[in-house]
């Protein structure tokens, strides 16, 4: 990793990192969700995934990449209140990168009184002498991330669990071609890679000082979108909103019909296609761009890369992580640091 002029706390050596970062959690966790350890298939009727902020997109990425082929349904909880199916026949993934989120550590409390079968996964924190308390399994999450960029940690063994119970055959495959396309990924968007060879500095460069809009097509292009807002949030520091075909269709396209003139000048709508949209979103996709193309700065479109969907939504993710660490290096912001988080919780917490 080349020295970048800015990052004080070399944010982008962990970005560069997620492809090994990916893979060492899939051998990590293979060790501990060995199939003998996991409850039998027979004994599962839905899974949960307990987690907030940067944790939670874990089991967005759980939900889009699995849920179409599992006989059992999986569900997030961004909440404090556990939900009431969950009982003896519920598996549980509670994860929290920190060990310290109080939503997940009172949701998960909740789910080992119920008789949840609970598989955690956290870099230690109360999260882990909780799991080791009631008996739970834990899968320690590498060390030294900052949460944002511990995707890698978080998600692997939670694809490793449905993998190893026999309900997601897939799974091993998946996270292999997935590291193999991070790997790809990563070698376009080094901070070496100048120009438009990059393809995140050139998206960066694009949006400049507007407002990113962030659209993605369908499950996968959802959680890919919703993890590209946070990411310009959280690393450069900046303003950005994002949405999904089909459903800004059915709203958001409705509130294009005034303010042209403020926002062509603030806007850029970024599309995040890939090679696993429902065909008929391409229509919906083109009609939506003529009519809202006067009333932004730009649009602009990228493609995921990779074989399948765990590989493609990674993939998105992945460029996004990149694009919000050039957006902000370009308008000398330091990546790393969240004051504007550490003065709300020390003003909750004095």
């Amino acid at each position: 990793m080349v020295d970048v002029p800015g990052d004080t706390t070399a944010f982008l050596a962990s970005v560069e990192g997620l492809p090994e970062q990916l893979a060492s959690a899939h051998e990590a966790a293979g060790q501990v969700l060995r199939p003998s350890a996991l409850p039998a298939v027979d004994a599962i009727d839905s899974i949960a995934v307990l987690a907030v902020g940067s944790s939670a997109i874990a089991g967005e990425v759980l939900t889009t990449v699995a849920a179409p082929v599992l006989p059992v349904p999986v569900t997030l909880h961004r909440q404090y209140r556990l939900p009431a199916f969950v009982g003896p026949r519920t598996l549980v993934f509670a994860v929290s990168y920190s060990g310290e989120d109080e939503e997940t550590l009172v949701m998960t409390a909740d789910a080992f009184a119920a008789g949840a079968r609970v598989v955690s996964v956290s870099n230690g924190g109360a999260l882990a002498a909780l799991s080791e308390r009631h008996g739970g399994l834990h899968v320690h999450a590498a060390d030294g991330l900052a949460s944002r960029t511990a995707i890698g940690a978080l998600v692997a063994p939670l694809i490793v669990a449905v993998f190893g119970m026999g309900l997601f055959p897939e799974g091993h495959a998946m996270l292999v071609r997935a590291q193999e396309q991070l790997a790809r990924r990563r070698d376009a968007c080094r901070p070496d890679i100048e120009g438009a060879a990059n393809p995140a500095r050139e998206v960066a460069r694009k949006i400049g000082r507007t407002i990113p809009l962030v659209y993605g097509a369908g499950s996968l292009g959802r959680a890919a979108a919703m993890r590209w807002k946070a990411d310009v949030n959280e690393n450069a520091k900046a303003p950005a909103f994002w949405n999904s075909y089909p459903d800004l269709a059915h709203d958001e396209i409705s509130g294009w019909g005034q303010h042209g003139d403020v926002t062509r000048q603030i806007v850029t709508v970024v599309e995040l296609r890939h090679g696993l949209e429902p065909e008929s979103l391409n229509a919906q996709i083109a009609a939506t761009h003529e009519l809202i193309r006067e009333a932004v700065h730009d649009i602009l479109e990228v493609e995921a890369r990779g074989e399948g969907r765990l590989a493609q939504v990674l993939d998105l993710m992945y460029l996004g992580d990149w694009v919000s660490c050039y957006l902000a290096l370009q308008n000398d912001v330091d990546p790393g640091p969240t004051d504007a988080r550490t003065a709300l919780q020390e003003a909750l917490n004095p």
